[in-house]
Protein backbone atom coordinates (compact mmCIF):
# COMPACT_ATOMS: atom_id res chain seq x y z
CA UNK A 1 0.00 0.00 0.00
CA UNK A 2 1.61 3.30 -1.08
CA UNK A 3 1.99 6.02 1.78
CA UNK A 4 -0.94 8.44 2.24
CA UNK A 5 0.18 11.99 3.05
CA UNK A 6 2.96 13.77 4.30
CA UNK A 7 5.49 11.78 6.93
CA UNK A 8 7.22 14.17 9.53
CA UNK A 9 10.90 14.36 9.24
CA UNK A 10 12.91 11.62 10.85
CA UNK A 11 9.76 9.44 11.68
CA UNK A 12 9.73 5.46 10.62
CA UNK A 13 6.77 6.01 7.20
CA UNK A 14 5.23 2.45 8.13
CA UNK A 15 4.82 3.50 11.80
CA UNK A 16 3.90 7.33 11.48
CA UNK A 17 1.20 5.65 8.71
CA UNK A 18 -0.38 3.02 11.22
CA UNK A 19 -0.41 5.54 13.91
CA UNK A 20 -2.30 7.95 11.64
CA UNK A 21 -4.83 5.03 10.46
CA UNK A 22 -5.29 4.31 14.24
CA UNK A 23 -6.23 8.00 15.21
CA UNK A 24 -8.62 8.54 11.86
CA UNK A 25 -10.45 5.44 12.92
CA UNK A 26 -11.50 6.96 16.23
CA UNK A 27 -12.92 9.83 15.08
CA UNK A 28 -16.81 9.39 15.99
CA UNK A 29 -19.06 8.40 13.31
CA UNK A 30 -22.25 7.19 12.57
CA UNK A 31 -22.98 3.76 10.27
CA UNK A 32 -25.61 4.16 8.05
CA UNK A 33 -26.16 2.64 4.61
CA UNK A 34 -26.50 4.70 2.00
CA UNK A 35 -29.12 4.51 -0.76
CA UNK A 36 -28.69 5.64 -4.07
CA UNK A 37 -30.53 4.70 -7.40
CA UNK A 38 -29.70 5.77 -11.74
CA UNK A 39 -32.88 4.39 -13.76
CA UNK A 40 -33.53 1.10 -12.72
CA UNK A 41 -30.42 -0.03 -10.79
CA UNK A 42 -30.52 1.51 -6.89
CA UNK A 43 -28.18 0.35 -4.02
CA UNK A 44 -27.53 0.33 -0.28
CA UNK A 45 -24.37 0.88 0.80
CA UNK A 46 -22.40 0.53 4.54
CA UNK A 47 -21.53 3.85 4.78
CA UNK A 48 -19.70 6.01 7.88
CA UNK A 49 -18.22 9.75 6.01
CA UNK A 50 -21.67 11.49 6.38
CA UNK A 51 -22.48 15.15 8.54
CA UNK A 52 -24.33 18.01 8.40
CA UNK A 53 -22.75 20.62 6.72
CA UNK A 54 -24.92 23.31 6.90
CA UNK A 55 -28.40 24.72 8.76
CA UNK A 56 -29.92 26.63 5.74
CA UNK A 57 -30.51 24.96 3.82
CA UNK A 58 -30.62 22.01 5.73
CA UNK A 59 -27.30 20.17 3.63
CA UNK A 60 -25.73 16.83 4.88
CA UNK A 61 -22.36 15.78 2.87
CA UNK A 62 -21.48 12.42 2.42
CA UNK A 63 -18.30 11.20 0.82
CA UNK A 64 -18.11 7.84 -1.19
CA UNK A 65 -15.21 6.08 -3.05
CA UNK A 66 -15.21 7.16 -6.64
CA UNK A 67 -14.61 3.71 -8.04
CA UNK A 68 -17.79 2.39 -5.89
CA UNK A 69 -21.10 1.15 -7.35
CA UNK A 70 -22.87 3.67 -5.15
CA UNK A 71 -20.68 6.77 -6.48
CA UNK A 72 -22.03 5.80 -10.33
CA UNK A 73 -25.60 5.72 -9.04
CA UNK A 74 -25.24 9.12 -6.80
CA UNK A 75 -23.18 10.94 -9.37
CA UNK A 76 -25.94 10.25 -12.28
CA UNK A 77 -29.06 9.94 -10.42
CA UNK A 78 -28.49 13.38 -8.24
CA UNK A 79 -29.90 11.98 -4.78
CA UNK A 80 -29.10 10.01 -2.07
CA UNK A 81 -30.67 8.68 1.34
CA UNK A 82 -29.03 7.93 4.72
CA UNK A 83 -31.00 4.99 6.63
CA UNK A 84 -29.94 4.90 10.43
CA UNK A 85 -29.19 1.68 11.81
CA UNK A 86 -30.05 0.72 14.98
CA UNK A 87 -27.50 -0.22 18.03
CA UNK A 88 -29.04 -3.77 17.39
CA UNK A 89 -29.19 -3.95 13.76
CA UNK A 90 -25.10 -3.91 13.68
CA UNK A 91 -25.41 -7.17 11.00
CA UNK A 92 -26.72 -5.07 8.41
CA UNK A 93 -24.41 -2.53 8.23
CA UNK A 94 -22.22 -6.33 6.96
CA UNK A 95 -24.85 -7.13 4.49
CA UNK A 96 -24.36 -4.33 2.59
CA UNK A 97 -20.60 -3.84 2.06
CA UNK A 98 -21.22 -5.29 -1.66
CA UNK A 99 -23.17 -3.97 -4.30
CA UNK A 100 -26.93 -5.29 -2.98
CA UNK A 101 -28.66 -7.77 -5.00
CA UNK A 102 -32.58 -7.41 -5.62
CA UNK A 103 -35.00 -9.62 -4.03
CA UNK A 104 -35.70 -11.94 -3.28
CA UNK A 105 -39.09 -10.58 -3.35
CA UNK A 106 -40.58 -7.37 -5.06
CA UNK A 107 -39.55 -4.19 -2.65
CA UNK A 108 -36.48 -5.78 -1.46
CA UNK A 109 -32.81 -4.97 -1.68
CA UNK A 110 -30.07 -6.80 -0.29
CA UNK A 111 -32.62 -9.62 1.35
CA UNK A 112 -34.32 -6.38 3.32
CA UNK A 113 -37.16 -4.53 2.87
CA UNK A 114 -37.26 -0.72 1.38
CA UNK A 115 -39.70 1.82 -0.16
CA UNK A 116 -38.28 4.33 -2.67
CA UNK A 117 -38.09 8.30 -1.66
CA UNK A 118 -39.63 10.85 -3.45
CA UNK A 119 -36.30 10.55 -5.72
CA UNK A 120 -36.16 7.14 -6.14
CA UNK A 121 -33.11 6.41 -3.58
CA UNK A 122 -33.84 3.00 -1.70
CA UNK A 123 -34.64 3.77 2.12
CA UNK A 124 -34.59 0.96 4.58
CA UNK A 125 -38.05 0.29 5.77
CA UNK A 126 -36.58 -0.61 9.30
CA UNK A 127 -34.07 2.20 9.66
CA UNK A 128 -34.94 4.22 13.12
CA UNK A 129 -34.13 7.29 11.37
CA UNK A 130 -33.40 8.42 7.59
CA UNK A 131 -32.71 11.00 5.62
CA UNK A 132 -33.26 12.00 1.58
CA UNK A 133 -31.14 14.53 -0.31
CA UNK A 134 -30.62 16.00 -4.04
CA UNK A 135 -26.78 16.46 -4.97
CA UNK A 136 -26.51 20.51 -5.14
CA UNK A 137 -22.48 20.55 -5.29
CA UNK A 138 -20.18 18.13 -5.40
CA UNK A 139 -16.10 18.13 -4.63
CA UNK A 140 -13.00 15.91 -5.41
CA UNK A 141 -11.51 14.76 -2.18
CA UNK A 142 -8.43 12.52 -3.03
CA UNK A 143 -9.97 9.00 -4.17
CA UNK A 144 -13.41 9.96 -3.21
CA UNK A 145 -16.22 12.54 -3.62
CA UNK A 146 -17.79 14.60 -1.60
CA UNK A 147 -21.40 14.84 -2.36
CA UNK A 148 -23.50 17.76 -0.95
CA UNK A 149 -27.58 17.16 -0.98
CA UNK A 150 -29.98 19.34 0.73
CA UNK A 151 -32.62 17.35 2.48
CA UNK A 152 -36.22 16.87 0.88
CA UNK A 153 -37.30 14.46 2.75
CA UNK A 154 -36.83 12.23 6.55
CA UNK A 155 -38.49 9.82 8.93
CA UNK A 156 -37.63 8.89 12.16
CA UNK A 157 -39.95 5.89 12.80
CA UNK A 158 -38.22 5.41 16.21
CA UNK A 159 -36.08 8.72 17.64
CA UNK A 160 -35.85 6.77 20.98
CA UNK A 161 -33.33 3.95 19.43
CA UNK A 162 -29.90 3.80 20.59
CA UNK A 163 -28.14 4.62 17.06
CA UNK A 164 -25.42 2.26 15.44
CA UNK A 165 -21.85 3.77 14.90
CA UNK A 166 -18.67 2.57 13.71
CA UNK A 167 -16.96 1.58 16.83
CA UNK A 168 -19.62 -0.56 17.65
CA UNK A 169 -18.52 -2.93 14.59
CA UNK A 170 -15.42 -4.81 13.68
CA UNK A 171 -15.30 -2.53 10.94
CA UNK A 172 -12.94 -0.33 10.03
CA UNK A 173 -13.07 2.25 6.50
CA UNK A 174 -10.65 4.88 6.43
CA UNK A 175 -7.69 6.45 8.14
Amino acid sequence: MAQAGPVPHGADPDAYDRLRRRVLWRMPSGIYLLGSASGDRRNLMTHNWAMQVAVVPKLVAVSVRRDAFSHELVGEGGAFSLSFLRRDDRALARLFTKPAQEGPAPGMLGGQQVQLGVTGVPVLVAAAAWLECEVRTTAEAGDHTVFVGEVVACGAPDEEAALLRMEDTRLNYGG
